[in-house]
C-alpha cells in the first residue's frame, strides 16, 4: 500500500490508476433504482467524476473553492467529491436530514460556492436560505425530479454540468491530466464537520496524507480486497463513511453499493451480502433488538432452540475472548447451534459471508459485542474521531477485549495525559479546524491530538475507553461513574431506544429512558394493551412495569453504588431536529439535561410524578402541544 501511494497520492490520481487497471471489466459501484441494481465500472466512475470536474471547471469552480454536497448516498456524491478534488477545490459534506439552520451554518462557514443537491427536497432548502449565502454562485442538482418548475439561474442539472465538461476537453484536452497531476499529497482534501455535541460543529480539514495514510495503516491490521463488496448506508457526511466509501475503496478497489433508499437497507445488505461492514452503535443496537423481537414472535419450537443455543454461542466467544482454546464438546454444539440457529440469523441479518464487521463513533455495550460475536459475527471496536480522519484504534484478529477498542494501528502514538485524557500522534491528524485557530491550539498541543476522552491501557496493551472527561460524573459520596457505560447496558434492552444517565453532584443515580416505541407497541399489542401514540404508551402502567425490569437487569450487573435508583419515561424520542442529539445520534447531554430540567429537578426532589405542558415538532414541520403526567418509578422499591 505505501508503494502506491508514494505514486498516486491523492484520491484523483488513485481512481485513475483504477479505472486503467480495471477498466469495463470490474464493477466500482451499484446503486439501486426502480428495482434494479444499476452497475457502474472503474472506467465509468473515472468518466463521470472527468467531465463533472471540467464542467465544474468551466463555471467558474477554481483551485482552494469549497464544493458543499448534501443527499443521501448515490454514486453522484462520490462523483461530486472527487471531481472537486481533482479541480483543486475542497469537498464538504452535509447531513441529508439536516435542519435549515444546520445546512445554512456549515455552507456560510465553509465559503462554500457550489452546492451539490441531491434531489427536489435538498434544493429548496437552499433556495430557501438563498438570501443568506451570497457566496453561493451555483447549485447542482442531481435528480431532475419535480424539478421542470424551476426557473433559478443559479440551478443546474448534473449531466448539464458534464456536458460542459465534454466541451472545455474538445476545447483543452488535457486540461483534466494537468489538473489531477498539480494535486499533492500534502493538500486540503476534505472539510469534515463534526458532529457538534455542544454546539455548532467544527470543520477539521483533512488532507490526502491525512486520509490514505490511516486507510493504508488500518488495512495493515484489518486487510480489504479488490473482490470485497461493502455497502453504503450511512451519511457520507460522516468521517467512518468517507474512510470506507472512499479513502478504502479508492486505494484497495473494493466495489461499493448504495441502497435504494433508507427503508430498503436491511433488504439491500442481504442481497448484496457485502464482506465488509463499518456502522456506528446504534446500527448493532437496532439489529441486536430486532432478533430480540423476531424471536419473541417466532414459533415454540425455534424459540427453544434459540435459548438452547445462544448460551453456547456465548461460552464459545468468552473461550477465543480468553485466548483459550474450546473443548471438543463444546465446538460440537457450537458448530450444531451455528448451523440450526446462527446461521440463519446471520443470513436474515446480510452477515452470511461477512469477514471484516466493526463499530466505531461511539462506545458498543460489551453486551451486544457479546451477542455478535456468540453468533459468529467477528464485531471489532474501532476508536478514533474526525481530527485523526477515522481511526486510531481497532482490534486484532483472535485479541478482542470486549470491554476495550483495541490497540493503535501502525504509525499510531497515544498515550494518557496526567488528567486521564487520551492523546493521539500519527500521520491522519488533521491540519487544524477551518477558521477556528482557538480550538486548533487547544485540539493540537505539540502535534498531540487532545481526544477530550478519558481512558487507560491494559496489562495487555488494549485501550479502555471510560467517557468524555467532561461527562464522567461523582456522587456527592464521591463515586465516580460513566454515564455512557450505564446507557449503553441500558440500550442492550429492545424495549430501549435510548436513555440519559443522570447524577453529577447528587445522592444517586437515575436516568431518563426513551422507550423503543415499535417493539414496545408489538409488546403491547400482544397483551391487547390499547395505546394511541408514542406519548400514551409510554404512559401506561403496564409499560412503566415493564421496563423496571429491564432497568432492574441492568443493575444486578453494576455495582450497588452505581445502581440506577429511579427512572422515567419521557414523553417523546429525543430527536436531532430538536437539538437533542447530534446528526450521528450522539446525545446533546448538556442541552437535554437543561431542556429536561424540570423534569430531573422533580426526580431528585422526590416527586412521584411530573406534569408536563409541551410542544413537539414533528417532522414536516408542524406543532402540537402536548399534555401528560410522567410518573417516577423508585428501584428501591424493588431491592
Amino acid at each position: 500500500m505505501k508503494e502506491t501511494l508514494a505514486k498516486y497520492d491523492t484520491f484523483p490520481k488513485l481512481l485513475g490508476r483504477n479505472a486503467e487497471l480495471f477498466g469495463d471489466r470490474k464493477v466500482a459501484m451499484r446503486e439501486k433504482e426502480f428495482g434494479i441494481w444499476q452497475a457502474f465500472t472503474w472506467k465509468e466512475y473515472h468518466e463521470h467524476v472527468k467531465y463533472f470536474s471540467l464542467g465544474l471547471v468551466s463555471l467558474g469552480l477554481a483551485p482552494g473553492d469549497k464544493v458543499a454536497i448534501i443527499g443521501d448516498n448515490r454514486p453522484e456524491w462520490v462523483w461530486a467529491e472527487v471531481a472537486a478534488q481533482a479541480a483543486g477545490a475542497v469537498p464538504l459534506g452535509l447531513y441529508q436530514d439536516s435542519t435549515l439552520k444546520e445546512v445554512s451554518y456549515v455552507i456560510d462557514h465553509s465559503d462554500s460556492t457550489f452546492v451539490v443537491a441531491e434531489d427536489q427536497e435538498q434544493v429548496d432548502k437552499i433556495l430557501d436560505m438563498k438570501d443568506q449565502l451570497p457566496k453561493v454562485r451555483t447549485i447542482v442538482y442531481t435528480d431532475p425530479r419535480g424539478m421542470r418548475g424551476y426557473k433559478d439561474p443559479s440551478l443546474m442539472d448534473f449531466k448539464e454540468v458534464e456536458e460542459h465538461g465534454h466541451k472545455l476537453e474538445q476545447r483543452e484536452p488535457d486540461r483534466y491530466g494537468k489538473n489531477v497531476a498539480a494535486g499533492k499529497w500534502e493538500d486540503l482534501a476534505l472539510i469534515c464537520y463534526t458532529s457538534g455535541t455542544t454546539g455548532f460543529p467544527k470543520g477539521a480539514m483533512l488532507s490526502f496524507r491525512n486520509l490514505l495514510t490511516m486507510a493504508a495503516n488500518l488495512m495493515e491490521v484489518d486487510p480489504k480486497f479488490e473482490t470485497d463488496e461493502f455497502v453504503s448506508f450511512l451519511p457520507l457526511a460522516w468521517i467512518g463513511e468517507q474512510m470506507m466509501c472512499l479513502s478504502s475503496a479508492l486505494l484497495t478497489g473494493f466495489t461499493v453499493s448504495f441502497p435504494e433508499k433508507p427503508e430498503t437497507v436491511q433488504e439491500n445488505i442481504r442481497e448484496i451480502g457485502p464482506n465488509i461492514m463499518f456502522s456506528p452503535p446504534r446500527i448493532w443496537e437496532n439489529m441486536t433488538s430486532n432478533v430480540q423481537v423476531k424471536v419473541m414472535d417466532a414459533s415454540w419450537l425455534k424459540r427453544k432452540m434459540y435459548a438452547w443455543a445462544l448460551p453456547i454461542g456465548y461460552e464459545y466467544a468468552e473461550a477465543i475472548l480468553h485466548k483459550q482454546k474450546p473443548d471438543p464438546l463444546l465446538l460440537m454444539k457450537h458448530r450444531l447451534g451455528y448451523y440450526l440457529v446462527f446461521r440463519a440469523l446471520k443470513d436474515r441479518l446480510g452477515l452470511l459471508r461477512i469477514r471484516s464487521a466493526s463499530t466505531g463513533g461511539a462506545a458498543l455495550g460489551p453486551d451486544i459485542f457479546k451477542f455478535f460475536n456468540a453468533m459468529g459475527v467477528n464485531l471489532k471496536q474501532i476508536y478514533g474521531q474526525t481530527e485523526i480522519s477515522g481511526i486510531s484504534c481497532i482490534h486484532r484478529e483472535g485479541d478482542i477485549n470486549f470491554d476495550s477498542v483495541g490497540k493503535p494501528i501502525p504509525e499510531t502514538e497515544i498515550r494518557i495525559s496526567e488528567t486521564g485524557e487520551i492523546l493521539s500522534r500519527s500521520p491522519s491528524v488533521f491540519m487544524g479546524y477551518y477558521k477556528n485557530p482557538e480550538e486548533t491550539e487547544k485540539t493540537l498541543v505539540d502535534r498531540w491530538l487532545h481526544s477530550g476522552d478519558a481512558g487507560y491501557f491494559t496489562e495487555d496493551g488494549h485501550l479502555i475507553v471510560i467517557d468524555r472527561v467532561k461527562d464522567v460524573m461523582h456522587l456527592t459520596d464521591a463515586t465516580h461513574f460513566s454515564p455512557q457505560f450505564i446507557e449503553n447496558k441500558m440500550k442492550f434492552s429492545p424495549y430501549i431506544k435510548e436513555c440519559v444517565c443522570l447524577g453529577g453532584g447528587r445522592d444517586f443515580i437515575a436516568t431518563m429512558i426513551c422507550i423503543d416505541y415499535p417493539n414496545v407497541g408489538k409488546w403491547a399489542e400482544g397483551r391487547r394493551i390499547s395505546y394511541t401514540t408514542y406519548t400514551d404508551l409510554a404512559g401506561k402502567a403496564e409499560v412503566l412495569a415493564l421496563l423496571a425490569k429491564e432497568v432492574d437487569k441492568v443493575n444486578a450487573t453494576l455495582p450497588s453504588t452505581t445502581r440506577i435508583k429511579r427512572f422515567v419515561l419521557l414523553y417523546k424520542e429525543l430527536d436531532a431536529d430538536d437539538d437533542e442529539l447530534t446528526r450521528t445520534r450522539k446525545v446533546r447531554r448538556a442541552f437535554v439535561e437543561e431542556r429536561y430540567r424540570h423534569v430531573i429537578e422533580g426526580i431528585y426532589a422526590g416527586a412521584t410524578s411530573i406534569p408536563i405542558d409541551a410542544v413537539i415538532k414533528y417532522q414536516d414541520g408542524k406543532t402540537s402541544q402536548i399534555r401528560t403526567t410522567l410518573a417516577i418509578r423508585n428501584l428501591q422499591e424493588e431491592e
